[in-house]
């Protein structure tokens, strides 16, 4: 029997566990808080997938290249939109019980970039939350191996195949396969709408491994997040119901750099918001949902509504203060279409992954189907077994200059370097600024906790994205060059 471990509980992850234990496999998932401790339990705008006959595959697909920039993969997409309706199928047989209408057809949402109301929702804003405890409770019937609290370390290699993690505390889990699906790393940056548990665990323990990476420049930075108190996501639904963005003079700028004005995609509205905040000395701009009214904004957004009110707000009376933070990393382990990477043995699923489906720009709502999609192919993969069909890649870190003179290294510290120069506009000198620091931090012999370590590592493979690929598109705006895409000299990547 194939012994698989599954290193993370999101839908990516409990997907391809619940789809490997199903094809006979002996499934550990290991996850570093209790079982529902992911990112995709904070998931609220929904899931996109077409499930209405106005709607179709080549639609869903086109919009997806479209936000990507034209840099998604053609293939990924197909397979993301293709197979997305039976994924949504699979999760209301798991016992997710999404929106309905009241003739019992779905409830489907709009959100930037779509041509048609195509995302599914569950809970009004809650959709990540149903989706995790119905998944949940699909591992618990199925009776597999759970252990909760349990921090990767590192990924055990031997003979160029790898064979098993190693668990904070020297705990080894040997396994004939690994699936990484721990999330992306929101944790880089000093605003961000990611739990404290997204430090890129997954992703640094693969480049320890040796594994390829790709496109890490491409850090999506949602528009909307609340300014009042902890940060908190105001989700794109909001905005796909008729809220609208307002500066202090109460004007709709957004249509000052898109067509599509509050809808345009997520990188051009976070710009807006930071461009628009900077003309009026960095105070927030503000979320006008004040048309929806009082009834529509507790009925459809419950979470939020409860969120916004908790910090002294009512929003269906006024205004309320939001501002762009890091949301998701387009980028990741390079894989195929069924979750291999390129060091044998070893697999990654949803945020963690880089499978080409998002490009250089994420349209909304696909993240929930991208690890629902790619969490079962590489469930049956791993299942399947069969020769690694992928020659191994290694990624290597261009060296940097370290600083001559740097302050001592802190998660905060850190967190303000990749917001100030790695973040929503770049340049030249603000990059290589960032590389020094980074370089400096990674010289230092002063011992550094798991989770720091691996933002430290990740953070030098974004910089080192971002510096490589001199031009703007999608998420990477670059202010020295703001109008043309360039490619990087490598770009490391898997035919998929």
């Amino acid at each position: 029997m194939t012994a698989v471990v599954v290193v993370g509980s999101g839908i990516a992850g409990l997907t391809a566990a619940l789809h490997a234990a199903e094809n006979g496999c002996h499934v550990t998932i290991v996850t570093k808080g209790a079982l529902p401790d992911t990112n995709t339990r904070w998931a609220q705008g929904g899931i996109a997938a077409v499930t209405h006959p106005a709607d179709s595959v080549a639609s869903h697909a086109a919009d997806t290249h479209t936000a990507g920039a034209g840099l998604t993969d053609a293939a990924a997409v197909d397979v993301l939109v293709g197979e997305g309706p039976a994924r949504i199928l699979e999760l209301v047989s798991r016992g997710v019980t999404f929106d309905r209408t009241p003739d019992g057809d779905f409830a489907r949402g709009l959100e930037a970039a779509h041509a048609v109301p195509r995302v599914l929702h569950a809970g009004g804003d809650a959709t990540g939350a149903e989706i995790q405890a119905a998944l949940g409770s699909a591992v618990r019937a199925a009776h597999l191996t759970v252990r909760e609290h349990a921090l990767l370390r590192d990924l055990v290699v031997e003979g160029g195949h790898v064979t098993g993690i190693v668990l904070d505390g020297g705990e080894r889990l040997d396994a004939d396969a690994v699936i990484l699906a721990t999330g992306g790393a929101g944790q880089l940056y000093a605003h961000t709408t990611n739990p404290l548990g997204a430090t890129g665990d997954g992703i640094a323990a693969a480049l320890r491994a040796g594994a390829a990476v790709a496109d890490l420049e491409f850090v999506q930075f949602h528009p909307t997040a609340l300014a009042v108190g902890a940060p908190f996501l105001v989700s794109e639904a909001v905005r796909g119901e008729g809220a609208v963005l307002i500066d202090d003079a109460g004007r709709r700028f957004c249509f000052d750099a898109h067509p599509d004005g509050e809808l345009a995609p997520r990188d051009v509205v976070a710009r807006s918001n930071a461009r628009a905040m900077a003309a009026q000395g960095d105070r927030p701009v503000r979320l006008d949902a004040t048309a929806l009214g009082a009834e529509r904004l507790a009925q459809r957004f419950p979470t939020i509504d409860a969120a916004v009110r908790a910090r002294g707000l009512d929003w269906a009376r006024e205004p309320i203060p939001v501002t762009p933070a890091a949301h998701y990393l387009m980028g990741g382990i390079v894989t195929d279409l069924d979750g291999r990477t390129s060091v044998p043995g070893l697999y990654a699923v949803g945020e963690t992954a880089r499978t080409g489906v998002h490009g250089a720009n994420r349209l909304a709502s696909n993240s929930l189907l991208e690890g629902a999609v790619f969490g079962a192919r590489a469930g049956e993969a791993v299942a399947a077994g069969g020769a690694w069909p992928i020659p191994p890649v290694s990624t290597t870190l261009a060296e940097a200059e370290a600083a001559a003179e740097a302050p001592p290294f802190s998660r905060e510290a850190l967190q303000q370097v990749m917001w100030a120069h790695a973040g929503l506009v770049r340049d030249a000198a603000g990059l290589d600024h960032a590389s020094g620091l980074l370089a400096a931090w990674a010289a230092s012999p002063a011992p550094l906790s798991v989770e720091d370590a691996n933002l430290l590592l990740v953070a030098r493979h974004v910089v080192a994205a971002a510096r490589a690929r001199t031009g703007s598109v999608g998420a990477h705006f670059r202010a020295d060059a703001p109008a043309a895409a360039s490619v990087p000299p490598v770009q490391e990547a898997l035919a998929c």
